[in-house]
């Protein structure tokens, strides 16, 4: 698959086909390309931990905020939850400084899943004491996002960013995931 392939295919999907198992080999893949991927002073501080079992995803589920702009939207309903996610940790004991280490790893998951057929989101809406708890993740961790991942149930389209200027994504009437984005010559800044 071509790079933009990847990146165009590679949106926040928020609902899943919950019983579409992702297997541990998956994970543990998907985590290989964020540890191969760049490093701010290669100081490679990020941990991660993986889970894809309901019970365990409950307990992640639970912690975990969903899509600001869909204000009448509670998150995904039982059966189209995510079915693994990977927590992405930064070691204090490494750096204090986490950089930007963590967008980068999980960009690298997330077009990795692609590449699989999966799909995920990155969310940073997190009770990080709840999830601290629910797991005994010692405090050294900084709790930095979550990655959730599944096959996804929903279509999201890409369209422009009308003249109003309006970033916030949307959904239709039949469910379609819309994600206004601006055009390439109004992000380019010719000297």
């Amino acid at each position: 698959m071509l790079m933009e392939q990847l990146i165009r295919q590679n949106r926040s999907y928020r609902r899943f086909y919950e019983d579409h198992f992702i297997a541990q080999g998956n994970l543990r893949y998907f985590v290989n390309l964020a540890r191969l991927s760049p490093s701010a002073k290669n100081a490679q501080p990020l941990k991660y931990v993986i889970f894809n079992q309901t019970s365990d995803n409950q307990k992640v589920f639970e912690c975990l905020g969903w899509a600001g702009y869909l204000k009448d939207w509670d998150g995904p309903q039982p059966g189209e939850r995510p079915s693994a996610y990977i927590i992405i940790l930064g070691d204090r004991q490494i750096e204090d400084n986490f950089h930007c280490d963590h967008g980068i790893a999980a960009q690298s998951i997330l077009l990795g899943a692609v590449e699989k057929g999966f799909g995920g989101c990155i969310i940073g809406t997190i009770d990080r004491n709840k999830l601290r708890q629910n797991f005994d993740i010692e405090e050294r961790y900084e709790i930095l996002q979550v990655v959730a991942l599944g096959k996804p149930k929903e279509t999201v389209i890409i369209e422009e960013i009308e003249n109003d200027g309006d970033i916030k994504y949307w959904r239709d009437n039949k469910q379609i995931h819309h994600v206004p984005k601006r055009k390439l010559d109004d992000i380019i800044i010719e000297p």
